[in-house]
C-alpha cells in the first residue's frame, strides 16, 4: 500500500545516507538579533551594542540558540515542510563556532549519515543528520547532528522486519 499524499517529495525510503541538501540562506537583522535575545537570552553582548563592544565578540551578536532557531526555519523550508517529518527525539554535538552578527549571510548545509527501520513501528524511519551553517566568508559558525523520524512510503515487511531482528542479534 502507497500512502503518497501529493504534498509529501520526502518520504524516509528517499533519505539516502550520504547526500547532502543545501537549505538555504538567511540574514539576521539587528533588530531580529535584539527580539529573540530579549525574549530567550537577555544577555548584554546580545542586546546592546555598546556593551557587545567590550565583550570577547567585539559586536553585537546573535545567540547561539538564535543560530540554532535559524537553522530549524531554514530546514522546515528547505526541507521538513516537503517530507513525511514526524519529529525528532533530539540533538547532540552540538557547536557554535564562531559568532554569528546581525548582517551574515548564513547558509545551511544537510548531510544524511544514518538512516535505519524502526522495528517496533514498521511504518516509520529514523534518519541521523549533520547540520553546517557557514556565513558569507565559508566559516563554519554551528555543527550540530541530531535524529528525525519519518513516515515510510511502504511499512515494513514480515521478511524485513526479521533482517532487523538478525542484525540486532548479532
Amino acid at each position: 500500500m502507497t500512502t503518497d499524499t501529493p504534498h509529501i517529495r520526502y518520504w524516509w525510503e528517499d533519505l539516502q545516507v550520504g547526500e547532502t541538501r543545501d537549505l538555504g540562506t538567511i540574514t539576521p537583522t539587528e533588530e531580529e538579533t535584539v527580539a529573540f535575545a530579549r525574549q530567550f537570552d537577555p544577555q548584554p553582548f546580545h542586546l546592546d551594542a555598546e556593551a557587545a563592544k567590550a565583550s570577547v565578540f567585539g559586536a553585537l551578536s546573535a545567540s547561539g540558540w538564535h543560530t540554532c532557531a535559524m537553522a530549524m526555519r531554514l530546514t522546515v523550508d528547505g526541507m521538513l515542510r516537503h517530507s513525511s517529518s514526524l519529529g525528532s527525539p533530539g540533538l547532540e554535538n552540538l557547536k557554535w563556532l564562531k559568532p554569528v552578527y546581525p548582517g551574515d549571510v548564513l547558509s545551511l548545509r544537510h548531510t544524511i549519515l544514518d538512516s535505519r527501520a524502526l522495528r517496533k513501528r514498521p511504518d516509520t524511519g529514523m534518519v541521523r543528520s549533520r547540520w553546517e551553517m557557514f556565513n558569507q566568508d565559508g566559516d563554519k559558525v554551528l555543527e550540530m547532528e541530531g535524529y528525525g523520524f519519518f513516515r515510510r512510503r511502504h511499512p515494513a515487511t514480515e521478511e524485513e522486519l526479521a533482517r532487523i531482528d538478525a542484525q540486532r542479534a548479532s
